[in-house]
């Protein structure tokens, strides 16, 4: 458990393992580190150091009420701020969803931070129409019900950690409506990914893990990835629940990946 201050407010994060192999894993929207309770200590026995990181207005980081501190290059720089303060030149990034965005952003601006990226359900070109149509009911709801979404945030809260499935679907409604609230309204009046010729020129090495049958995330975008990244390659799913219930093919790929990512580095460690 750790935290460092960004522009003013508290960033927290978890470590799992030790070592110069180091992959930062970023959550999804409205979801915190809790996402990864799992992934970090497996990656951790095969010899990683796992950083899982609650962005601004999610988890345990702080979460003003502000939509001027919410977008994808802001949280892209926090990324490169939890570097800084780890004293890391440069890491392993990805994550699930907006986490995996915020992956693309930084290989997109700053792509010496970013020694290879993992990215799990991106939300590009053919999920705009879903995500609005998803998440323009949602922030009015914040918005025009905030009073009960306010009760069922203290409800859910005195709810202990229990299942890991459960909670990380009641960590949506556990958080207080006003930050998420900003949050979404930050995010929909930007841009939510890098466009496509700024993504043809990632050069990183990327896994990139597609969900079928999901409108939110749909598979042709992680086909699209494949296309355009040239150092990128897909694997497929079995479903949107496969990585939370029956995670070991999935963290085998992943493991895989990491260790290709590594190699030449630790070759030349041992080359001398």
């Amino acid at each position: 458990m750790g935290e460092f201050r960004y522009e003013g407010h508290r960033i927290s994060y978890d470590v799992y393992g030790s070592g110069k192999r180091l992959i930062v894993l970023v959550h999804g929207l409205l979801m915190n580190r809790h996402m990864f309770d799992r992934l970090g200590p497996e990656l951790a026995e095969r010899g990683n150091r796992v950083v899982t990181v609650d962005m601004l207005g999610h988890g345990r980081s702080d979460r003003p009420e502000d939509l001027r501190l919410y977008s994808m290059p802001l949280f892209a720089r926090q990324l490169v701020a939890l570097l800084d303060h780890l004293g890391e030149e440069s890491a392993v990034v990805g994550g699930t969803s907006l986490g995996a965005n915020i992956a693309l952003e930084l290989a997109v601006h700053d792509p010496e931070r970013a020694r290879a990226l993992f990215i799990e359900m991106p939300v590009l070109d053919n999920a705009l129409s879903a995500v609005a149509g998803f998440f323009t009911p949602v922030l009015l709801g914040l918005k025009l019900g905030r009073p009960v979404f306010e009760g069922v945030s203290l409800l859910t809260r005195a709810i202990p950690r229990t299942n890991y499935l459960l909670d990380i679907g009641l960590d949506w409604v556990r958080q207080r409506p006003g930050p998420s609230q900003a949050v979404l309204e930050g995010l929909l009046l930007g841009e939510t990914a890098p466009h496509r010729e700024e993504r043809m020129k990632i050069e990183q090495q990327t896994l990139v893990v597609g969900h079928p049958r999901d409108p939110l995330h749909p598979f042709s975008d992680s086909g699209m990835l494949l296309e355009e990244l040239p150092n990128a390659r897909l694997v497929e799913a079995n479903s949107i629940l496969e990585w939370r219930l029956d995670p070991a093919r999935l963290n085998e790929e992943l493991n895989d990946f990491l260790e290709e990512v590594w190699a030449p580095k630790l070759r030349a460690v041992a080359a001398g």
